[in-house]
């Protein structure tokens, strides 16, 4: 079978002619005439029919001319959709990079997500120095709290207009990112100048073309403690079932990640591939048959796995998003009843650390590239780009367009070699062979 070929724009969109002599003291500034050029694989481009693809992108960091005159800038920054480590830690680096390097004096933060926008919830519009977040990096969460759900773009753009605002710092996921475009569509009707720059934020890493987002190294590590305690009570007693609930709606790559770092799961259950309870090839006789050889067992299940086995009506939430069955209450209930009929002892122990892993203060890696994210998004905003977001690829920073990242989101590729090395720590496959 021919291989797909496959065409991705990359060029950022700019708000127009940069002209203003950059204030940054000694910079190192980027050749935008030397793109950063790239060789992404199938499996990165998450196309494993696809032909390794050769690709140009702008390098992030600081150009020679700036677009908007810093002693005139107004800077805002909105937090949205779920908690994730590192949230703070970006507010952090936005508002010291702003008032310290550039000398922008006015950075406001928008509470409560994009609903603090919208007039008729009447949140209170914060002002952020860096006096007020010099320690907020110490902290889960967001100082500026946040919200989902979807809210009219010509709403927003209303209020950016009436708090004078050049640069609106958007952090949050997919769902953000989309909302985000929307703007910068808006503003263009408008003809209004405006930089609207997106830092991703997901816990579980899967935006399209993010092959890393902030937060997830701490969410992995965290979870990695869960798993471990859970084996520690599985192996405390004979005939031990430990059984974890990682986050990952669509994408199981904290529990994929988790497994590889600690090679103690035994099964893993992940949205991307399917599986049946029922049947010599099904997953509970899989469990029978590894506790039976090896007198314990050790699960671990992303929160988004198994919702074809769940039997009611799907509900979205305010985002969209569908609202998600209790697949690892359908195990625990299974399990029991499957031991039970067999004659079999068998004793289970359930953790849910999900709110946990997402709520804790980043870890050392996580703060180090969140600083470098916030660094990023105001160098381009400066230079007047919009309708982008930074990240990481390989080892370089980039801005990509927003519509790139939003045209679909990331997920395991279950025939990649990457799931093959999951697939090997688990040792899974031979407990489902009859």
């Amino acid at each position: 079978m021919a291989k797909k070929k496959l065409e991705y724009e990359t060029a950022i969109p700019t708000l127009g002619e940069a002209k203003i002599n950059t204030t940054l003291k000694n910079p190192r500034c980027i050749d935008d005439s030397k793109p950063l050029t790239l060789m992404m694989t199938a499996e990165e481009l998450t196309e494993l029919d696809a032909d390794t693809l050769r690709m140009n992108f702008e390098m992030a960091g600081p150009r020679e001319k700036l677009y908007f005159d810093p002693s005139k800038t107004k800077c805002a920054i909105v937090t949205c959709g779920g908690l994730c480590p590192g949230i703070n830690d970006v507010i952090r680096s936005i508002v010291m990079e702003a008032h310290y390097h550039y000398g922008i004096r006015t950075v406001l933060g928008i509470t409560n997500g994009l609903r603090g926008f919208i007039p008729e919830y009447g949140y209170d519009v914060k002002e952020l120095t860096p006096e007020n977040v010099s320690n907020i990096h110490q902290f889960g969460g967001t100082i500026l709290a946040s919200s989902r759900g979807l809210q009219d773009a010509e709403e927003i753009v209303d209020s950016l207009e009436r708090l004078n605002i050049n640069i609106l710092f958007a952090i949050g996921g997919d769902g953000t990112m989309r909302a985000a475009k929307s703007i910068v569509d808006e503003v263009s009707a408008r003809g209004r100048k405006i930089s609207v720059i997106g830092i991703p934020k997901t816990i579980d890493n899967d935006i399209n073309f993010i092959t890393r987002s902030f937060g997830f190294d701490t969410a992995v590590e965290k979870a990695t403690e869960a798993i471990q305690c859970a084996h520690v009570e599985a192996t405390g007693v004979d005939m031990g079932i430990g059984l974890v609930k990682l986050m990952g709606r669509e994408a199981g790559f904290i529990a994929a990640q988790a497994t590889l770092a600690l090679q103690e799961t035994n099964f893993l259950l992940v949205p991307e591939q399917s599986f049946k309870l029922d049947g010599d090839d099904g997953f509970l006789m899989a469990l029978e048959r590894r506790l039976l050889a090896r007198k314990h067992a050790l699960i671990v299940c992303a929160e988004g796995a198994g919702q074809d086995l769940m039997e009611s009506e799907i509900e979205r939430d305010p985002s969209g998003n569908p609202k998600l069955g209790d697949i690892c209450g359908l195990l625990v209930k299974r399990i029991k009843e499957h031991f039970k009929e067999r004659g079999l002892e068998m004793n289970m122990k359930f953790i849910d650390p999900s709110y946990i892993i997402r709520s804790v203060p980043a870890n050392a890696g996580d703060r180090i590239y969140c600083g470098f994210l916030g660094q990023h998004s105001v160098h381009a905003a400066m230079s007047g780009r919009t309708g982008m977001v930074v990240t990481q690829l390989k080892s370089s920073m980039v801005y990509l367009p927003l519509d790139l990242v939003t045209g679909k989101r990331r997920s395991i590729n279950i025939c990649s070699g990457y799931w093959s090395s999951v697939m090997g720590a688990t040792g899974q496959q031979d407990y489902f062979e009859k």
